[in-house]
């Protein structure tokens, strides 16, 4: 055969181009990467030690189009020059979870999907799963890559946190147990500003799963709730809820500060004061990742003590310090409005809000109501704040303009009085003035040891 016949192409060498890289050549393709930026140095290295072709710093046309099956990283977008190409000329692309489905072997699947708290429900899975002693990795947006973990240590379970942007090119994907966590406006920049776009993307979570599937939804989400009422779904479909409207039926709910969870004629019910997590959207994370663990089996002594022990993410509602009686909490990683949203929710004392960063067309007024009841100022963290200006000038007395970590910190420390937050829960992307939103929260903590 000649080498063009599995000729694999990856665009983008992070963490999955990688993974689906080593994973290709493992499997006999002819491998080739391109990567229009610079290659980390890391990742750099694991492509010259496995022997993988690659290029950086441009896409050359001729060493593209020849691919048979293409694997592009989730962030880049169908709209670059290169893409348009490869879809013009009809070749095969597919996202690297799709690549890693099809050598999974008879492994099984959690996946999880949602614009919040997908790392939460993913990481508390995986740990119900591993403190059962289940053969369990936890893969996707969070940790390895789907692809790579394969090549390099393939598991009987995989727990794995899923974007938008990677359900966009799946064509047999299919996890065994989905969950659906919530969808509220993000990432419109990439759909055409069409939130509908959005949402169909999300669901794509399902499309492949068959009756012998579950698909666990929370029906308190009323996008969640207006799609799956006009759209059929295959799978068997379990349902949480904060309300008690599913006693008597297969799921989760809240009834008297009680959260339950049945399955298979088991019911667990423990205080939402003894969940480890705390705050209304852990609950729904919670419950989300408990009915996951019952399907595959997990007794539900062994998911009390997961609840009850389990330690939260770094850089979500992660609390760093306490200086002179104001308690400084890292929410990097939100991202997005409904993010700050559950945030502020939690908070049980006056706020003093770290807002800003790249703003992804943002809707404030979503947390107008929190804002007024909660924060006393806001401490914008941007190259570009107009937006934050522009939605709560007349709302909030004190506005003041940073531009690193440090200067927020240090002005968010002189607003605030004993017995205030700080909170850094950005709303925006993080690449105007960090790498990524890990760098973000780092950076605010070491500001915080630094006062």
């Amino acid at each position: 055969m000649s080498t063009n016949t599995k000729r694999l192409v990856i665009l983008g060498a992070a963490e999955s181009g990688v993974g689906a890289a080593l994973l290709g050549k493992q499997q006999g393709w002819d491998v080739f990467v391109s990567d229009g930026g610079t290659i980390k140095d890391s990742f750099k290295k694991v492509l010259l030690d496995s022997g993988i072709a690659f290029e950086e710093g441009t896409h050359t046309s001729d060493k593209i189009m020849n691919a048979v099956c293409l694997v592009k990283s989730p962030g880049i977008s169908d709209k670059t020059a290169v893409m348009k190409q490869v879809r013009a000329a009809g070749i095969e692309v597919c996202s690297e979870i799709e690549f890693g489905y099809r050598y999974k072997g008879d492994s099984k699947i959690i996946a999880i999907t949602g614009s919040n708290g997908k790392s939460t429900t993913t990481k508390l899975t995986y740990t119900i799963l591993k403190n059962a002693d289940y053969d369990v990795a936890m893969v996707g947006n969070i940790g390895y890559s789907f692809a790579r973990q394969i090549a390099e240590q393939p598991c009987k379970w995989y727990v794995m946190e899923i974007s938008s942007f990677q359900l966009d090119d799946i064509h047999q994907f299919r996890p065994d147990v989905a969950v659906l966590l919530n969808i509220t406006p993000d990432h419109l920049d990439r759909y055409n500003y069409m939130f509908e776009n959005y949402v169909a993307s999300k669901f794509r979570i399902t499309e492949n799963q068959t009756a012998n599937d579950y698909f666990i939804i929370n029906i308190d989400d009323k996008v969640i709730k207006e799609y799956i009422a006009t759209h059929s779904i295959h799978a068997t479909t379990i349902t949480f809820t904060m309300s008690d409207n599913n006693i008597g039926k297969e799921g989760g709910y809240i009834s008297n500060d009680r959260l339950h969870i049945d399955f298979d004629n088991d019911n667990l019910d423990m205080s939402i004061h003894d969940l480890s997590i705390k705050g209304r959207h852990n609950q729904y994370n919670s419950m989300a990742a408990g009915i996951a663990a019952r399907i595959v089996g997990i007794r539900k002594e062994k998911l009390r003590e997961s609840f009850e022990g389990f330690e939260g993410l770094e850089h979500r509602l992660e609390f760093v310090a306490t200086v002179r009686g104001v308690e400084f909490i890292n929410d990097s990683k939100a991202t997005n409005v409904n993010s700050v949203w559950f945030a502020l929710e939690s908070m049980k004392k006056p706020v003093v809000l770290i807002l800003g960063g790249q703003d992804k067309g943002n809707d404030y007024n979503e947390i107008m109501e929190l804002v007024k009841e909660k924060v006393s100022a806001i401490v914008c963290m941007g190259v570009d704040n107009s937006p934050i200006h522009a939605a709560f000038d007349d709302v909030v007395e004190t506005i003041v303009d940073t531009q690193s970590a440090e200067g927020a910190v240090k002005a968010a420390y002189r607003l605030a009085q004993g017995g205030d937050v700080v909170l850094l829960s950005p709303a925006c992307a993080s690449f105007d003035l960090f790498k990524n939103y890990e760098d973000r929260g780092v950076q605010f903590k070491q500001a915080v040891k630094n006062l």
